[in-house]
């Protein structure tokens, strides 16, 4: 049977696993089969962007240290094409590299060794995270978010998020004209375990303004609040 019809057959999420371990690909394997998932593999950057042109993939799972070009390469060349969600793993747990994962475009970041239940955890929370939302906002004339269809357009050119800064927007759109501090956005968007990467949380403002903003070193909608947070502000009316 072939991997979409196994998918197919058996409706769950397709998850990619990009690894050139085979231990490492086995073990993980073990703990999203159990849970339904359906998994696919690969070895090599160059072979998961092969994959993911062929195959419609809900969620990828990629190790920082590939042959070949690096995970954050391979997560750079995703994020040019599409919006997959990502988690990256490494055994590396430094801010540095969480910065650099996150600046590539990665959902999550998770350091090895990890328990089954944690990465099944981040699993559910990205994917969460990437999916449809009930509320619907229409905020101006300029820019345009609607959150049920999950799409964001700017002077009527649409513009692709990735699901953490399509989160990020969300937390800040939903709250609007309030600070939200650093600890709350970060535990938001990233979930319960972060509060103190307040460096991860400034690219990533940065990747978004890039995005929504007319003028990003002039921000309009989503101004900095020095030493506290940022907010979204309602559009002024010219």
């Amino acid at each position: 049977m072939s991997r979409l019809m196994a998918r197919a057959s058996g409706g769950s999420e397709l998850i990619l696993l990009v690894d050139d371990n085979p231990q490492i690909r086995r073990a993980l394997r073990a703990v999203l089969i159990p849970r339904g998932y359906t998994i696919v593999d690969a070895r090599s950057g160059e072979e998961a962007l092969d994959l993911i042109r062929r195959e419609r993939v809900d969620l990828i799972l990629l190790d920082v240290n590939l042959p070949g070009i690096s995970g954050f390469e391979t997560c750079r060349e995703i994020r040019r094409t599409g919006d997959i969600p990502v988690i990256m793993l490494s055994v590396r747990g430094s801010e540095r590299d969480k910065v650099e994962a996150f600046a590539a475009g990665a959902d999550d970041y998770v350091v090895k060794p990890f328990g089954a239940e944690e990465l099944i955890a981040r699993v559910r929370a990205t994917m969460r995270r990437a999916g449809p939302d009930d509320s619907r906002v229409l905020i101006s004339p300029n820019l345009k978010i609607d959150f049920e269809r999950r799409t964001v357009s700017l002077e009527n050119r649409t513009v692709r998020l990735t699901p953490k800064e399509f989160e990020l927007l969300r937390q800040l759109v939903l709250n609007k004209d309030r600070t939200l501090t650093h600890r709350r956005l970060l535990q938001a968007v990233w979930g319960p375990d972060y509060g103190e990467e307040t460096e991860s949380l400034r690219v990533l403002i940065n990747q978004l303004r890039k995005k929504v903003e007319p003028d990003p070193s002039k921000p309009r909608y989503i101004v900095t609040e020095p030493w506290v947070g940022y907010r979204f502000e309602s559009p002024r009316e010219n």
